[in-house]
């Protein structure tokens, strides 16, 4: 990067010139306290000419990152709590808010452990969800070929307590 103060020797100069004119002429015309005001007064005007000056900083990346918004973040226990209760109590809420998050933790451990593109190759993501028959009844509740109903759900009791449970649990364990 090119220093900004190259080239300006010039009217550097000039100034310090300025600065002690005025300051022999302060001092010779009320001592030390015409002094005094020169060298406060072109302190203060320094400080403010080099606020304009200077280039300005550019925020560092971890800064960016950490004020970049996020999307649609969960804000606490209680949210997560409400979301839960009330996936397992209807299932137009599980299939519209829950479901996609789930579907979504799916597709990344799949992809990121066992090269595995779940809408690409469902069936092999099936195999490695479901791994034995206990949990072959989990794979209706996260299956992204099916679109979930959302006219008739809505009276249709959600995701059952020991369902989600064992989904969450075979999902860390991917």
């Amino acid at each position: 990067m090119v220093s900004p103060w190259r080239g300006t020797a010039p009217e550097l100069l000039t100034a310090a010139a300025a600065v002690t004119v005025a300051a022999v002429a302060a001092y010779a015309i009320a001592d030390w306290a015409g002094l005094a005001v020169v060298a406060v007064a072109t302190a203060a005007g320094v400080m403010v000419l080099l606020r304009f000056l200077l280039p300005q900083l550019t925020p560092d990346a971890s800064r960016k990152a950490r004020d970049r918004p996020r999307a649609r973040m969960l804000t606490g226990y209680s949210h997560r709590r409400f979301m839960v209760h009330s996936a397992m109590t209807s299932q137009n809420y599980y299939d519209l808010e829950l479901r996609p998050v789930l579907e979504h933790l799916l597709a990344a451990r799949l992809a990121e452990r066992h090269g595995v593109h779940l809408y690409q190759d469902p069936d092999a993501a099936r195999r490695l969800l479901c791994r034995n028959p206990r949990d072959a009844g989990l794979w209706r509740w996260i299956d992204p070929r099916i679109r979930p109903q959302t006219r008739d759900s809505q009276e249709r009791r959600g995701i059952p307590r020991y369902t989600l449970a064992r989904l969450i649990d075979r999902l860390e364990k991917l």
